[in-house]
């Protein structure tokens, strides 16, 4: 007797969950395939310390097939479902196209970069959701500081001293952060010209940090980052961006050579071409994670609008943490629809947040308790360590010889600015040239939090 084929598509917090619980539990009814773009789940939450020169890239990815023995791995981008006939069908990386039959399909493909109607912005900004532009922005940074120190003029080193980030969110908040300590160790070994020094500015529309998250969670951030100098403007945004520097919307003109975009994010815009009920982009499901009218089909992560049963009305938020959950229900439910076990309806409450504000300083409210300083710098490497799938010793290493060794001040040019295009669904590929990427994506948002749960 055949087994039933159960495809997953995505490989993100949800994807991989759901398909690490399908080939523990169910690998002798199911015949379980994972389509995903890249041969590795990255584990977010950590890539700004890759951007800051303290983790090594593999540190935060961790091989499928590796972890995955009994899954059998496609690598491709998914670019359409057809519920009909049960086809997903995907492109390759090397441009062939293929399509891939399923009895139960898990849709998992998460979220991607969210563009706002500001002149210039997809031009001259660059996203953070994936590894490709982890690496460029890292390079970016140190070549910044190695031109400054050769700047001709003031105003020149100013400008590429000067690092603008847009979105005082999880992600823009720790990648600033990151990227203020990283820039202070780089120019202890090549100081700018003129009596420059490095200028790091956090920008939110929002009337203060981490708007999505606790207060407490807020004040600590908002405090370490001002005592390290970073310039925290809240209720303020970019009106243009420019190849000089970006136009605020209080008039101000601000000279700068970096632009980092994390202002929000996504649905991936495939879920969008399912003819499905939506809810803000996000493909509308029931509280056991199936699609109305499909009951084959299950969606959980970012892409999926999940009945929140601890708030009746409301859907849970795109975190990582709501995704790694979703992932686990969506496997168990899978499991029991091919006849082991019982459905489970996804009932989650936030446990807490953590948020890496570099060195040895960190906010976290594990439990609700508030911690700050040290203390939660331990709890939040902890966590990470905890969380990980894989690695483990590996960061632990990095974390190690970064507390008594320099940081390497090297750029690779691995990753060049025409790669990383902000306006692309799929932010874990470096772009080639030529290749078709998204339109722009113009609703307005807040970052959500990527955090993680102690």
């Amino acid at each position: 007797m055949s087994r039933t084929r159960v495809l997953v598509v995505g490989a993100g917090f949800a994807g991989y969950r759901a398909a690490r619980l399908l080939t523990r539990v169910a690998r002798r009814d199911a015949e379980v395939t994972l389509l995903n773009p890249t041969d590795y789940f990255l584990y977010l939450p950590l890539l700004p310390q890759v951007a800051a020169g303290l983790l090594e890239p593999r540190r935060v990815t961790v091989s499928l097939s590796g972890t995955l023995p009994h899954a059998r791995l496609v690598l491709g981008e998914a670019d359409g479902v057809d519920l009909d006939r049960r086809t997903v069908s995907y492109v390759d990386p090397e441009g062939g196209r293929g399509a891939l039959e399923y009895d139960r399909l898990v849709l998992a493909v998460g979220s991607v970069n969210k563009l706002l109607p500001v002149p210039g912005i997809a031009e001259y900004a660059h996203g953070f959701r994936g590894m490709p532009e982890a690496l460029y922005l890292r390079d970016h940074v140190t070549r910044q500081i190695e031109l400054a120190a050769a700047a001709p003029d003031a105003e020149s080193c100013r400008a590429r001293c000067t690092f603008v980030v847009v979105g005082g969110g999880y992600t823009g908040t720790e990648v600033a952060a990151q990227g203020q300590l990283l820039t202070e160790a780089l120019v202890r070994k090549q100081p700018p010209r003129h009596g420059v020094r490095p200028r790091w500015i956090l920008l939110d529309v929002a009337p203060r940090l981490l708007p999505e998250l606790d207060a407490h969670l807020s004040r600590t951030a908002d405090r370490v980052l001002r005592e390290r100098g970073v310039e925290v403007r809240t209720r303020t945004s970019v009106r243009e961006a420019t190849a000089d520097g970006v136009h605020l919307d209080d008039g101000e003109f601000v000279g700068t050579r970096t632009l980092v975009w994390c202002v929000g994010v996504r649905p991936d815009p495939l879920v969008a071409a399912l003819g499905r009920p939506l809810e803000h982009g996000r493909l509308l499901v029931d509280p056991y994670l199936t699609v109305p009218g499909h009951p084959e089909v299950f969606a959980c992560g970012d892409a999926a609008a999940v009945p929140d049963l601890t708030r009746p009305g409301e859907y849970t938020p795109m975190t990582a943490q709501h995704a790694w959950r979703q992932g686990r229900i969506a496997g168990i439910n899978v499991t029991a629809s091919l006849g082991r076990g019982q459905q489970r309806a996804y009932r989650h409450k936030d446990l807490g947040f953590t948020v890496d504000l570099g060195g040895a300083q960190a906010a976290a409210n594990p439990l609700g308790v508030p911690l700050s300083g040290p203390l939660a710098g331990a709890v939040t490497r902890g966590y990470h360590l905890a969380a990980l799938p894989g690695n483990r010793v590996r960061v632990a290493a990095d974390w190690l010889l970064d507390a008594v060794l320099p940081r390497q001040a090297v750029q690779l040019g691995l990753v060049r600015s025409w790669s990383v295009p902000l306006d692309t669904a799929s932010p874990e590929l470096a772009r080639t040239p030529g290749e078709h990427t998204d339109a722009p994506h113009t609703e307005p948002t807040h970052d959500p939090p990527d955090g993680g749960t102690p």
